[in-house]
């Protein structure tokens, strides 16, 4: 029979919890943070992420579909001088969307230990990126589908450059049950349901799911840009996990 475990040692994992929130809200609070960082803080709920991310110092991680970087600061940040983090975008959407927004973040301080990564989606880690703990793709999941990415491929890229126990965690915008992929390119959501599908086939198992960025007042009906819901949509947080052999 499993003993249970003493009050020492839940009292112990309760200090080490708080520890953790603690440094993370530092991280979050740190005054060298952009103001345009601030604002957004209020929608991303950045403290709440990285502790769903489980990110600690030294780790080596990526951060797939960065975007301008907001992320992949957070994570720099988490990791500090001894991690590294692989941010990746596309050379189309860099073209298209970000222009030099990414490059102007990657030259400050808080950006030093990240690896600037221009690949595809289908193949988006470099050589180097291996034995890596972590892998966050935010909130561009369901781009990969209106864009045509080969997906089984991608998942399968990203699950073998993982240390076993090694996570994979998806945020993403929520949309009708049911509605699957279809209104990925309309309203850019997607369905939880589909994106549990696709990556379990890689090899992954759901680890947990987090319900901090829900909000069942979205009707799953208005593209996310929308005025009226945009920083507000129902989001999902899933961590999937590749399994120890």
């Amino acid at each position: 029979m499993r003993k249970a475990p003493s009050i020492v040692a839940v009292l112990l994992l309760a200090v080490a919890a708080a520890a953790a929130a603690d440094t993370y809200s530092k991280i979050v609070d740190a005054p060298d943070r952009t103001a345009d960082d601030k604002k957004n803080d209020e929608a991303r709920k950045p403290a709440e992420v990285l502790r769903f991310l489980e990110v600690k110092p030294g780790m080596k991680v990526a951060d797939i579909g960065a975007a301008g970087g907001y992320t992949t600061e957070l994570l720099a940040r988490a990791v500090g001088p001894k991690g590294v983090v692989y941010s990746q975008n596309t050379r189309a959407i860099i073209d298209k969307f970000i222009h030099d927004a990414w490059d102007k973040r990657l030259a400050t301080p808080p950006n030093k230990n990240v690896v600037r990564v221009v690949r595809d989606y289908d193949d988006p880690l470099p050589p180097e990126a291996k034995n890596l703990d972590l892998v966050v793709n935010g909130f561009t999941y369901h781009d990969t589908v209106w864009l045509g990415v080969d997906r089984d491929k991608m998942n399968k890229v990203i699950f073998d450059p993982l240390k076993p126990g090694g996570l994979y965690v998806i945020f993403d915008h929520a949309t009708k049950p049911g509605a699957g992929s279809a209104d990925a390119k309309t309203l850019h959501r997607i369905e939880d349901k589909t994106v549990i599908e696709e990556v379990t086939k890689a090899g992954f198992k759901v680890a947990r799911r987090g319900d901090f960025l829900k909000n069942p007042a979205d009707a799953h009906d208005k593209n996310v840009f929308d005025d009226s819901i945009r920083g507000k949509t129902d989001r999902f947080a899933i961590a999937f996990v590749k399994p120890a052999k």
